[in-house]
């Protein structure tokens, strides 16, 4: 690991497996390390301080390894915690090192996907909580309406792999007939969680027509190759080996079980503690 500086990917648990999906689609060429930071998860109900402590010690833990740049592939850790780690945190740990997150991207295109200019917001509470997507679409295109629906149990279907199963319908349609019966003109919805995507098949099916279901994964992508060809001073530093790194806080048994599901490859994962600072040891894809 010391000869690489590869391009951290972090989620709470699983969902950020679906953006590095996309991610490595769009830019193979580099090296990748994924930590899903299982042992705490989820992170959607717990506090603003809780997201931005764990968050914290999870990108320490990135630079430890050598990534220069870092990507919260979690909509709670960038609601809650990437502000803060950006003005008060970088500085400190290392002032050429990056982080971004998932919204700004999002939200900066958004508008390229609804007529009507009413959208609405599938999310976990915590991200609903924060406004984030309020306050960053209100920048960008104030002329749209946004509605925001809390899912909370969403997260908890995917991640037991009940997510094609008839039971998780009742939650399905109930929260997208909540949040569509804020507007009939209603035209898009953005899947505001990393993990939504593999329930899009239901979700589209209690859409009426003509509604655009709008993921992240392809959107993050692109708009990391566009970062890195603005930023070469931080693009030459990312190791380019084609590697692909993958590592849990809980168990490496079920990261492996679950992970393919998000990820549409088999995956062997490495154990993390956090609070020793273990370090990549071994399993490059």
């Amino acid at each position: 690991m010391v000869t690489t500086q590869p391009i951290g990917i972090f989620d709470s648990g699983y969902g950020g497996l679906t953006v590095m999906k996309e991610i490595v689609k769009k830019l193979p060429q580099y090296d990748y390390i994924y930590l899903g930071d299982n042992a705490r998860a989820p992170y959607g109900n717990r506090s603003f301080e809780t997201v931005y402590r764990y968050t914290l010690q999870c990108v320490e833990w990135f630079f430890d390894q050598g990534c220069p740049l870092v990507i919260l592939a979690c909509n709670t850790a960038s609601a809650k915690a990437l502000r803060t780690i950006q003005q008060n945190d970088l500085a400190r740990l290392d002032p050429d090192n990056r982080v971004l997150g998932v919204i700004r991207p999002t939200t900066e295109i958004i508008g390229q996907f609804t007529r009507s200019r009413k959208i609405g917001i599938l999310a976990t509470h915590g991200t609903v909580q924060s406004g984030s997507y309020l306050i960053e679409i209100e920048k960008f295109f104030p002329d749209i309406n946004v509605y925001q629906e809390a899912c909370p149990m969403w997260v908890p279907i995917v991640e037991n792999n009940e997510h094609l199963q008839p039971g998780a319908d009742y939650f399905v349609q109930k929260n997208v007939h909540h949040v569509m019966a804020n507007d009939r003109d209603i035209d898009t919805l953005l899947l505001a969680c990393t993990h939504y995507p593999l329930l899009r098949d239901k979700i589209q099916q209690f859409l009426p027509a003509g509604v655009t279901v709008v993921s992240q994964g392809e959107i993050v992508a692109n708009s990391l190759e566009d970062y890195l060809k603005r930023h070469p001073e931080l693009e030459t530093r990312c190791s380019k080996h084609g590697n692909r790194f993958f590592n849990t806080t809980d168990s490496t048994e079920d990261f492996d079980n679950h992970a393919s599901i998000f990820f549409g490859e088999n995956v062997r994962s490495n154990h993390v503690d956090l609070d020793s600072g273990i370090p990549v040891v071994d399993h490059i894809y």
